[in-house]
């Protein structure tokens, strides 16, 4: 973003450029910054540079032998070196903080263009849109009428190899950006006027202020210069009839003249070309054969696949370009569905013009919008790629657009055209969504979650062992990964995220940041599936005190019981009491207490495992584990410890306890508990695999805790249970992954 007072007094006069020992440009990554660069490094102007971010660019450019720094590169510059900014580059970046202590000339790119450009005739293409396809136009027709031209095109061009063409002829063919005034810095010989829509309002506050500028760059033109406008557009028409030179209408090129690239647009695009060349003095036949052969720049309309889905990218980020871009498409891709995925471009740009926005993606099929792309820009309080959404009567609004590419693709179908589109950051979804078709054609992956951070790690690092031994006697490719560990110490997501994502985390995790919500809500950020049941069921089942309060108002018998938040706080059961934390997880921490002594040490036991502890009543009975699955009990486990109680040792230990399924009870009896299961498994929310824990006395269950995230080492009960109803662990398993499957599918509709 530039200011006119920064534009005025910041930068040195463009004559300095030849006097600097070498070139440091800022924002060296970008399309325009990037070309000049190669040719500065061609002329043997030392140059180097520092860009924000890597990318396949600054990759390119260090392969060419340009330094290129990702970040600040203020400890790089030299006194008596240039500083060149692109204009996303604010005053207050490092660089030309460090430049004006060095008293280093600052430039502008577009004063850098300029230089490169003299002692040149320059063919400058301006206006709202449609530039760098034009730019391209005539520079293809220069180039086969062997001028060798200087070309500077504001994207990558594949047949030029890039954005440039370094040529040694007499003429420069530039692409002349209106924003910012930066067109001023360079000296035409024939000018393009495309069109012109009032743009950029940040800078230019009226459509007036937008027209004088590219009215006083016009006049630039020598007393034998051209203006070539587009004689169909009201604001290039303005402009023209503002100018006293020699100027020359035009319209689209005739249809005679095959173009490969498609749409009405092109072919306004290929008739300024056109017109361009003949006032150059070129044959018109032959510059209207150069101009059908151009291909086309990257992110116009660019086809990165035609089949079985065309995929294309396009830069169209106002109301007249999306329009044009899609009535191009339509001609391309006759009785295609036609998707779009589009990025808004600047807060300002899409203020107060959501009917307009509308109206143009409305020509498509169905339309997917991410929030707006600020570039340089603050938020504006109430603008909002949902304004355009809700408009919209084929529109979904998806505010990451990390998410697009999955999200397309699931709606997307053989046949269809799929466009991303905008000039912000949606350039990568083309190949981003390529790679998710491609995800989604491969074998299932299973990522199993296991370790964690609880007392249970151990008992979890056994079930993630078992799960995985299951799976892949199946043929399931997964992949054990102790989270905790990934997160705390190499902190490397790729593993989660991207087209490399597993399809399914199996949560083979027990204990705190595990059954209480933590690691689903991981999961949700991710938008990763998950076996098991979601966010508040599983908080709610693993805080004791919440989830006996929700049983019971569901009608089920629970343990009386109290909440204590310190050692201190007074009891009010008297003993036989089990005390346990009130949000951990299995059996850690639980104290069985007989007497009065014992009720102290086992409270303050507890507090080492929680902040809060629950004190119940030792309820005597049949106890009972009852899988859920589903919606179906499976064969309720009869659990009798050796030591007589059911602690950590007696659960985990082999041999520590014996296990009989089914339970030896009446067949009603086990009616009653599978009965009971199911409605703590309902009352709580869950999904999934679940276990409840109850004691049957004189027939009636009594509900003790419910665990979401129940153990799967080879002494679990849940495994067990499933055997005797005749499910194979390993089909357990399969089955978990299919429910967690099939449930992010119902919540994607």
């Amino acid at each position: 973003m530039r200011t006119p007072e920064e534009i005025a007094n910041r930068f040195a006069p463009t004559a300095q450029l030849g006097q600097c020992r070498g070139l440091y440009l800022v924002g060296i990554g970008g399309a325009g910054m990037s070309g000049l660069a190669l040719i500065l490094q061609r002329r043997g102007v030392p140059v180097r540079g520092s860009d924000a971010t890597e990318s396949e660019t600054t990759r390119a450019l260090r392969e060419a032998g340009v330094p290129v720094r990702i970040g600040s590169g203020a400890d790089e510059l030299e006194p008596e070196w240039g500083v060149v900014l692109s204009d996303a580059i604010p005053m207050d970046a490092p660089e030309p903080l460090r430049a004006d202590e060095l008293g280093s000339p600052l430039f502008r790119r577009s004063q850098l263009l300029g230089w490169l450009a003299q002692g040149r005739r320059t063919i400058a293409v301006t206006g709202s849109h449609g530039k760098t396809t034009t730019t391209g136009m005539v520079a293809r027709a220069l180039l086969d009428a062997g001028l060798d031209p200087l070309v500077v095109v504001g994207a990558a061009v594949p047949e030029f190899g890039g954005p440039i063409v370094d040529g040694d002829g007499g003429w420069a063919v530039l692409e002349a950006c209106e924003a910012y005034n930066g067109m001023l810095d360079l000296d035409p010989s024939i000018v393009v006027l495309t069109n012109l829509e009032w743009e950029h309002v940040d800078f230019h506050r009226s459509f007036e202020s937008l027209a004088e500028s590219v009215l006083r760059f016009v006049r630039k033109l020598p007393e034998d210069g051209v203006l070539v406008y587009c004689g169909e557009d009201a604001g290039a028409r303005l402009v023209a009839d503002r100018f006293e030179g020699r100027k020359v209408a035009y319209g689209p090129l005739d249809d005679r003249w095959p173009l490969a690239v498609p749409g009405r647009k092109n072919r306004l695009n290929a008739g300024g070309a056109l017109a361009a060349c003949v006032a150059a003095g070129l044959d018109p036949e032959a510059s209207a054969r150069s101009i059908g052969r151009f291909r086309g720049a990257e992110r116009r309309l660019q086809v990165l696949q035609e089949r079985p889905i065309a995929v294309l990218s396009d830069y169209a980020h106002n109301p007249t370009e999306i329009e044009a871009s899609l009535e191009a498409c339509r001609e391309a891709y006759p009785g295609r569905r036609l998707l779009v995925a589009y990025q808004p471009h600047l807060f300002s740009r899409t203020q107060g013009k959501y009917g307009e926005f509308a109206e143009a993606l409305g020509k498509a099929d169905r339309v997917f919008l991410t929030d707006i792309y600020p570039a340089r820009e603050d938020p504006i309080p109430g603008v909002s790629s949902a304004r355009i959404a809700e408009l919209l009567t084929n529109g979904r609004y998806v505010p990451c657009r990390h998410l697009l590419p999955r999200i397309v693709a699931d709606e997307a179908r053989d046949g269809d055209v799929v466009v991303g589109m905008g000039a912000g950051t949606i350039g990568s979804f083309p190949g981003e969504f390529l790679l998710e078709l491609e995800r989604r054609a491969r074998p299932l992956r299973v990522l199993i979650a296991h370790g964690g951070d609880s007392a249970e790690r151990e008992v979890s690092l056994h079930s993630g062992l078992a799960v995985e031994r299951a799976l892949r006697s199946r043929g399931v490719q997964c992949v054990r990964v102790d989270l905790s560990e990934l997160l705390l110490g190499a902190g490397d997501l790729r593993l989660l995220a991207g087209p490399e994502r597993p399809d399914v985390v199996f949560l083979a995790v027990h204990g705190t940041n595990a059954e209480d919500g933590g690691i689903q809500g991981l999961c949700r950020l991710l938008h990763l599936p998950f076996t098991g049941s979601d966010i508040a069921a599983s908080a709610l089942a693993m805080d004791k005190r919440l989830a006996k309060r929700m049983l019971a108002e569901a009608g089920l018998r629970v343990p009386r019981g109290v909440v204590l938040r310190s050692p201190e706080d007074p009891v009010g059961l008297e003993p036989p009491v089990v005390v346990k934390p009130n949000a951990q997880g299995s059996t850690i921490g639980m104290g069985f207490v007989r007497s009065q002594e014992e009720l102290l040490p086992a409270v303050r036991r507890a507090f080492e495992y929680d902040s809060t502890v629950l004190v119940e009543e030792w309820v005597e009975g049949i106890e009972v584990s009852v899988p859920v699955m589903g919606d179906r009990a499976l064969p309720p486990v009869e659990i009798v410890p050796r030591s007589g109680t059911y602690d950590f040792a007696a659960k985990y230990e082999l041999g520590g306890t014996d296990e009989i399924v089914p339970a030896r009870m009446p067949d009603e009896w086990i009616r009653r508990a599978e009965e009971a299961a199911r409605t703590a498994h309902r009352a709580l929310g869950c999904s999934g695999v679940t276990r409840t824990d109850i004691i049957v006395r004189d027939g009636e269950p009594i509900v003790l805790e419910l665990n979401t995230l129940p153990g799967l080492t080879p002494t679990s009960l849940v495994p067990r249970s499933a055997r005797a109803a005749g499910i194979d662990f390993a089909d357990l398993c399969l089955w978990m992954i299919h429910d967690a499957l099939e449930r992010s599918k119902k919540e994607a509709l």
